[in-house]
């Protein structure tokens, strides 16, 4: 039941994904199949009854699913934990901060911290604020 229902939505999705392209094609734009990606969202119950290894077509390429997606800078796992995304967040915010260890010696504790709370900060807001639109877009759609 489970499998006719996603073969059903697969099939559904390449109908759209077919217009979408035929659209992009009327009106001079490109859709690039190679750097198109796609994730099935649900919970680790839900996705573990559905058959992942096969894709979708677009633009007569075949897209297969992934485990996670990154749109506007923030990384979709499978089953929306953010985990993925938030590994990412600290990496970079790790990065970003022990660089400011090459100019410490040229500015005030003060601005350091100040730095330092930005380099965060902007990090932080990013993601909640592209995490909280996608969300929304997915529950309007």
């Amino acid at each position: 039941m489970a499998t006719n229902r996603l073969n059903v939505l697969l099939s559904s999705l390449t109908k759209c994904s077919n217009a979408v392209s035929e659209w992009f094609q009327q009106n001079a734009l490109l859709l690039n199949p190679d750097k198109t990606e796609a994730v099935i969202f649900g919970t680790r119950q839900r996705l573990s009854t559905i058959d992942g290894t096969q894709g979708i077509t677009i633009a007569s390429s075949s897209v297969h699913f992934s485990d996670a997606v990154k749109l506007l800078g923030v990384t979709l796992d499978q089953t929306l934990s953010f985990d993925q995304n938030v590994s990412n967040v600290v990496r970079s915010c790790t990065y970003h901060t022990r660089s400011l260890r090459h100019i410490r010696p040229l500015i005030t504790a003060d601005a350091a911290k100040m730095i330092a709370s930005s380099i965060v900060g902007a990090r932080l807001d990013y993601c909640n604020t592209q995490s909280a639109s996608c969300l929304v877009q997915q529950h309007v759609t």
